[in-house]
C-alpha cells in the first residue's frame, strides 16, 4: 500500500487539477504537502479564511484574500501571466475550501480556474476534516485520506516524546524490546502525531517506563477516540482461552497465522478473511475477537448502521471512505457483525437500490484491495444474505457455529464462573450441563447473572439450586425457534464447516 505522499505525488505528476485531501491531522499532512512542493520543484501557496492567501511561509498574504472570491480572483491573476513571465507552476493548498463551493459564484469561479489548469502541473489540493465536494467537479478530482503517520514516524514520535519528557524527569524511559517497540507501534496505527503523543505522556507519567505492559492503556485510549470520531470501531481482543469450543477454528488459524508476521517467508497467500454464521448468542461476536488476537491484527468494526445517510449518495460515500481509511489501517482486522443486517438481500426495492450499490462496492472492494485487510463477518439469517457472499473464493472459509455440545456448556460454565470470581468447584457442574441442553452460551451467561440477583435477594451464597431454578424458568431460543434453527442446520450441514 502506497503512503499517501506516495500518492500525492503521483497524482500531481498525472496532472490532477484538483485533489481532496481528508484528512485527522492538518499539521502532519500541510508539513507533507509542503515537502511535495519542494520535490516537485512547485511553488507553494497556502489558504485559510483566516490567514488569506500566501506564498510559502511567508507571514503577509496577498491582498484582501481572506475572502474566497478574492483569492480566486488572486489566484487567476498569478495564472494567467506565466506563459510569458517563466513562474514555476504552483501548489495551491486550500484549508476547508469545501464549504464555500456552496456560493454559486465561488463554484463557477473555481471551475473557471480548475479548466485553466488542466494539461498543467499546477494542482489544488482542498484539505478538510470532511469528504464534501460539488458533483460539478468530483470528476476533474482525486480522492485520498490522509493524516496517519508511517511506522517509522510513529517510532519517532514515541521516541522524541520520550526524550522531551527526560529533560524534566532523568527517570522516564523506554523498555521496549525491537519486537515489542513494533507492536507498539503497529497499536498506534489511526491515530495522528498529536494523539500519539497524548498517550504516550500518559504512558510515561504514570510509571516513567514505557514497556509493553502499556498496550492495554494505549488500545484503550485508541478505543475511547475511534468511538468519539469515525466510521470504524476499534475493539479490544480477547484470549482464546476464554472462549469455549470452536476447534476447528482455533485449528484454522493455527495454521495461517504466520501468514501475517512480518517476518514470514512463506510464498501462499495471505487469508483474506472468513465467516461465521450460526445459532444467536453462541459466540460469533467473541470468536472474532479471539480471531484479531490470535492473527495479531488489531480490530476495526465496520457498524453498517452508521453508514446510512438520509441523503442521496451519502451512504455509498460514507462506505467508500470507511474501506479507504481500512486500507490505511492495514494489515488489521476488519470486523463486519451481523453482515446480512447491511446487505440484505431485498432486491432493493425497500431502500431505492441502496443496499444494493453498497453491496456492489464492498464485494468490489473485497475482490481488489491490496493491503492486507483480513475481513471477519457474522451472519445469524442466512436467507437474508446476498448470495454473492456465498460462492467459493470470497471468503477463504465458511464455518457454522452451533448450539453448544456437552464439553463446550461445561467449558463455558467455567468460564462465566471464573469471571465473577466463583470457583467452579464449589457447583455441581454435570448437573447444570445436564439441564443445559440446547441452550446458548449467551442463556448459560444469563442464567447465572440471574441467579446471582435470586440468590442477593435471599441474602444467601450462590449455588448450584440458584442457577438450574433459574435454567429451569428459561425458554431456550432452540426451543422457541425451533424449525428455524433445525432448517439452518440442513442448510449448513453441506455448505460449511462445523465451527
Amino acid at each position: 500500500m502506497r503512503a499517501v505522499n506516495e500518492e500525492l505525488n503521483l497524482l500531481i505528476k498525472s496532472k490532477y487539477p484538483v485533489v481532496y485531501l481528508e484528512t485527522i491531522d492538518e499539521i502532519y499532512t500541510m508539513r507533507q504537502l509542503k515537502t511535495i512542493a519542494e520535490q516537485l520543484d512547485l511553488d507553494f501557496y497556502q489558504w485559510s479564511v483566516t490567514d488569506g492567501l500566501r506564498r510559502g511561509d511567508k507571514d503577509d498574504c496577498y491582498y484582501q484574500t481572506k475572502e474566497p472570491i478574492k483569492m480566486l480572483r488572486m489566484v487567476q491573476s498569478l495564472l494567467k501571466p506565466r506563459e510569458y513571465e517563466g513562474i514555476k507552476p504552483g501548489l495551491f493548498v486550500l484549508k476547508d475550501f469545501e464549504r464555500y463551493l456552496e456560493d454559486d459564484l465561488v463554484l463557477r469561479l473555481f471551475k473557471d480556474i480548475i479548466n485553466l489548469i488542466k494539461g498543467t502541473k499546477d494542482t489544488f489540493v482542498i484539505v478538510s476534516a470532511e469528504y464534501k465536494l460539488p458533483k460539478d467537479i468530483q470528476s476533474d478530482s482525486a480522492h485520498l485520506i490522509g493524516g496517519y503517520p508511517i511506522e517509522d514516524e510513529i517510532k519517532t514520535v514515541i521516541e522524541e516524546t520520550a526524550e522531551e519528557l527526560k529533560r524534566t524527569n532523568k527517570q522516564v524511559a523506554l523498555s521496549l524490546s525491537g519486537e515489542e517497540l513494533d507492536e507498539i507501534t503497529d497499536s498506534l496505527k489511526g491515530l495522528s502525531i498529536q494523539q500519539i503523543r497524548n498517550v504516550i505522556n500518559q504512558c510515561l507519567l504514570a510509571d516513567n517506563i514505557l514497556d509493553i505492559n502499556d498496550l492495554s492503556a494505549i488500545e484503550t485510549y485508541k478505543k475511547k477516540i475511534f468511538d468519539q470520531e469515525g466510521l470504524l470501531e476499534f475493539c479490544l481482543t480477547e484470549d482464546k482461552n476464554n472462549i469455549a469450543g470452536f476447534d476447528n477454528l482455533k485449528r484454522w488459524l493455527v495454521e495461517r497465522k504466520a501468514s501475517f508476521s512480518p517476518q514470514q517467508t512463506t510464498s501462499l497467500p495471505v487469508p483474506k478473511g472468513l465467516l461465521l454464521m450460526g445459532v444467536q448468542g453462541c459466540g460469533k461476536s467473541l470468536a472474532i475477537k479471539v480471531i484479531a488476537r490470535e492473527l495479531n491484527l488489531p480490530l476495526y468494526r465496520l457498524d453498517l448502521a452508521r453508514l446510512y445517510s438520509k441523503y442521496v449518495g451519502e451512504t455509498e460515500k460514507n462506505l467508500r471512505t470507511a474501506l479507504m481509511i481500512a486500507e490505511k489501517l492495514a494489515p488489521a482486522c476488519l470486523w463486519i457483525d451481523e453482515i446480512e443486517k447491511g446487505f440484505a438481500a431485498s432486491g432493493g426495492d425497500i431502500d431505492g437500490g441502496v443496499s444494493q450499490r453498497i453491496l456492489g462496492t464492498f464485494l468490489t472492494w473485497m475482490q481488489e484491495h491490496k493491503a492486507s485487510s483480513f475481513i471477519a463477518a457474522t451472519a445469524n439469517d442466512i436467507y437474508r444474505l446476498p448470495p454473492e457472499f456465498l460462492r467459493k473464493g470470497r471468503f477463504d472459509e465458511i464455518f457454522f457455529v452451533d448450539l453448544p455440545d456437552t464439553e463446550s456448556r461445561e467449558q463455558l460454565l467455567k468460564i462465566h464462573l471464573k469471571k465473577r470470581g466463583l470457583k467452579p468447584e464449589d457447583f455441581d457442574s454435570k448437573k447444570i450441563v445436564d439441564v443445559t441442553v440446547g441452550f446458548s452460551g449467551a442463556e448459560i451467561e444469563q442464567a447465572l447473572i440471574s441467579a446471582l440477583y435470586r440468590a442477593s435477594t435471599e441474602k444467601e451464597v450462590i449455588s448450584t439450586k440458584h442457577i438450574i431454578e433459574q435454567i429451569e424458568s428459561t425458554k431456550p431460543l432452540s426451543v422457541l425457534k425451533k424449525e428455524g434453527i433445525s432448517a439452518l442446520r440442513a442448510w449448513a450441514k453441506e455448505r460449511t464447516i462445523p465451527a
